[in-house]
């Protein structure tokens, strides 16, 4: 199935919940979604599960779950599984492609590795000032691919960059992350809109991570004002 039939299927299909992942501290409903003879499996997060955080009170986490994705699509890094916002049977929330993980990959050993796909992901998480990148949240596919979810800390105005991927901390940005990263500074506000999602100064620290990291041409160190690993890691 090609990505748009995903997406009108994920949007439009009916979606009819068949479980929870309990060790969510937010509501997270495992679900079908099906629109005549095709179906996917997918993650719905209802707005109106959200347990309130003290230092996210504007919005909701079901926008910055899809602004993150909005980011790694504008981009193409293709690390955030397709994601939609869309009403559900518990009213509006965000729903998400389900990523069959390769059981055979240890991620207590993966996640430390070098992997290319690793590094775009730590890339990305500059970017969108990932505040729980977590072991748990990275899911390789059986075909070799990397997806990360669980972006709901996302897009805050203050630095709160919290990730297990330290691992190029310092590191020199290649010319292709520059190059996106310029685009994207090029783009923003123009022809890729965040604000129906996040707020103007969210927008606004969204800027200057972008030229910070153009300017320092180097991946983001660890804060010594900010845990720079979420707990638990896993």
């Amino acid at each position: 199935m090609d990505i748009d039939a995903k997406r009108t299927l994920l949007t439009s299909g009916e979606l009819v919940v068949t479980g929870r992942l309990v060790d969510a501290s937010n509501a997270t409903l495992y679900a079908t979604s099906s629109l005549g003879d095709q179906s996917m499996t997918c993650i719905y997060k209802p707005i109106a599960g959200e347990r309130a955080l003290w230092d996210f009170p504007d919005g909701n986490l079901a926008q910055r779950e899809y602004a993150s994705y909005l980011v790694s699509d504008f981009l193409k890094l293709n690390l955030v599984p397709l994601t939609v916002l869309r009403e559900g049977p518990y009213g509006k929330g965000m729903v998400q492609e389900w990523i069959e993980i390769d059981e055979g990959v240890d991620l207590a050993q993966f996640f430390s590795t070098d992997h290319p796909q690793l590094r775009s992901m730590a890339f990305f998480d500059a970017i969108v000032n990932n505040t729980d990148r977590k072991i748990g949240h990275i899911l390789p596919d059986a075909s070799g691919k990397v997806f990360g979810c669980d972006h709901g800390v996302t897009l805050h105005s203050e630095d709160k960059l919290r990730t297990v991927l330290w691992q190029w901390a310092g590191d020199s940005l290649l010319e292709s992350e520059l190059t996106l990263l310029s685009h994207l500074e090029r783009s923003l506000g123009e022809i890729f809109d965040l604000s129906p999602y996040i707020t103007e100064q969210e927008i606004q620290a969204l800027h200057m991570r972008i030229a910070r990291m153009i300017d320092s041409e180097t991946m983001p160190v660890p804060s010594q004002e900010w845990p720079p690993i979420p707990w638990p890691a896993f």
